[in-house]
This record gives structure tokens, sequence and C-alpha cells, in this order.
């Protein structure tokens, strides 16, 4: 059964920097592209930034130069590093294998002042 638990968001003014972490078990994590999400609407989710069995990263317009992701396979888990945050980054992020497996909980990031 695929697990997916994230963690490390929080209240972080515009401008800081959190590091989120998504620990994985169930799945080999060397064998699946991964990917964090955020919702948009209701029950939709938008794909921020994604990572290849290969390593190869891509990212959403929204977010490029700011976020960084990156896997540990060791470790069976793969990471956000948020900079230069906005408010409009406000949101629950969400990491998931592609394709898709159950939903975790996601971790809540809140920038404000």
């Amino acid at each position: 059964q695929v697990q997916l638990r994230e963690s490390g968001g929080g209240l972080v003014q515009p401008g800081g920097s959190l590091r989120l972490t998504c620990a994985t078990s169930g799945i080999v994590l060397s064998n699946n592209d991964m990917g964090w999400f955020r919702r948009v609407s209701g029950n939709q989710r938008e794909l921020v930034a994604v990572i290849t069995k290969g390593g190869m990263t891509n990212y959403a317009e929204s977010v490029k130069g700011r976020f960084t992701i990156s896997r540990d396979n060791a470790r069976n888990t793969v990471y956000l590093q948020m900079n230069s945050l906005k408010p409009e980054d406000t949101n629950i992020y969400y990491c998931n294998k592609i394709p898709g497996a159950p939903w975790g909980q996601g971790t809540q990031v809140t920038v404000s002042s």
C-alpha cells in the first residue's frame, strides 16, 4: 500500500524559505517519477514540480527559479526547497508519484507578513 507523508510546511514571511519533505512507503522510489502539487480549486491540483526517475526536473512557470525538487532514493524521500516565497504560494502542498496514488494529507504553507 502506497503511503505519502508530507511535512515541513508552516508560516513564513514573504521572501522566506521552507523545505518540504515527502516520506514515501509502499513503492520503490527509484522506479517512479515524483511530483509536488498544490490545490487550484476544489479537489483540483496543479503540478508545481516534477522529478523523473532519471533525475530530470521541470517546474511550473510560477515557481521556476524559486523552487527546487530533489530526491533521495535511499531514504525513500522527495524534497521541495522553496525560496523567495510569495503570498500567492500559500496553499496545501502534496507529493505524489506520477501516475498518481491515493493522496496524502498534504502540508500547509502560509506566506504572510
